[in-house]
């Protein structure tokens, strides 16, 4: 009876979790036409309380993509423009000289933008790495250190970052060390002529839609735990594993192309993020298990990014979508 009681529950915590989502992308998708990967991508950084790095060209949507989504939570938002002049201090905050109530002056932080639950770090490529860099603390440990002292964030926490191609003129590479801390690289890309329709549609008339909020801080942090206590079974926790070594030049089961053209691959920050995305997956479809399935269909966006070419990879124009596809194709499920 506690078993079949037990399995009630969890079923039940996971319709609740499906149906808070579908509100979720129901509100967002007053806004946002198509893009139901990416939609689903950002939410699963933000159920892993984790952040997300959106690439696309200029006008696909990225930066109101987030807003929208920003606007579905009952949380707190804040949006700094990356430009070359910016500065760590515009990000992080500064300590000032005041004058208090009795005349006296005294040492008082302001706090920066990064103090959001939300953040939205749009065209983070466009300043220089030096302020890049200022985000590292507040995304790796939810707090900043300014003058010796240290300031806690307050949760839920996640960076939603929005960048141009590399190619684009005036941008900055971003440090691997910051790319490493992006839960998943988010690819987005240009509409089919349908959507483009709707597109047109919905910001060339006179109604815009209106989105409400739908989910406070507290139900985030109860769908987190939920995506914790998502098991996963020995064997597709080892596939996930024996994927991220395949991705190293000189891993045992590295295929041809990956020792060619790979320089180093992902940190074992990979294989976090390729698990928890692969709950958060089986969560989505209704599922309290993660399977090797669950697995494939996450590896691009959470190890894309963490996958450093060589110089003949980039010469050949090889992209690290297409090392990735190769080493699933190729990798079998089980080791022998």
């Amino acid at each position: 009876m506690t078993d079949s009681n037990d399995r009630d529950q969890t079923e039940q915590r996971v319709e609740d979790f499906r149906t808070k989502i579908g509100r979720l992308r129901e509100e967002v998708g007053k806004v946002i036409v198509g893009h139901r990967d990416v939609i689903d991508g950002v939410m699963t950084c933000m159920l892993a309380g984790s952040h997300a790095l959106l690439e696309g060209v200029p006008g696909l949507g990225k930066t109101i993509l987030v807003r929208t989504l920003a606007e579905s939570l009952s949380l707190h938002f804040s949006r700094i423009q990356f430009t070359p002049d910016l500065m760590p201090a515009d990000i992080i905050g500064t300590t000032v000289i005041d004058e208090s109530s009795s005349g006296a002056k005294v040492f008082e932080f302001r706090r920066g933008p990064v103090f959001a639950n939300i953040v939205l770090a749009d065209e983070i490529n466009r300043a220089t790495p030096k302020t890049q860099s200022a985000l590292l603390e507040a995304m790796q440990e939810q707090r900043v250190t300014v003058a010796k002292t240290t300031h806690k964030l307050d949760l839920p926490f996640f960076v939603l970052a929005t960048q141009n191609p590399l190619e684009m003129e005036g941008t900055y590479p971003l440090p691997e060390a910051q790319l490493d801390r992006f839960f998943l690289k988010l690819q987005v890309s240009f509409p089919d002529r349908e959507q483009l329709h709707a597109i047109v549609d919905r910001t060339t008339g006179s109604h815009m839609p209106t989105v409400e909020p739908v989910l406070d801080g507290q139900a985030i942090l109860q769908l987190q735990q939920l995506v914790r206590e998502v098991p996963v079974a020995r064997h597709v926790q080892d596939y996930a594993i024996r994927l991220l070594q395949a991705c190293h030049p000189d891993g045992d089961e590295a295929p041809d192309m990956v020792r060619r053209f790979v320089r180093f691959g992902p940190s074992p920050r990979g294989a976090q993020a390729t698990l928890l995305a692969a709950k958060i997956r089986a969560l989505f479809e209704g599922r309290f298990a993660a399977s090797t399935d669950d697995v494939k269909a996450v590896a691009l966006p959470a190890l894309r990014h963490r996958v450093l070419l060589n110089f003949e990879g980039e010469a050949e124009g090889v992209r690290p979508d297409q090392v990735l596809e190769h080493i699933i194709k190729k990798l079998p499920e089980s080791k022998a």
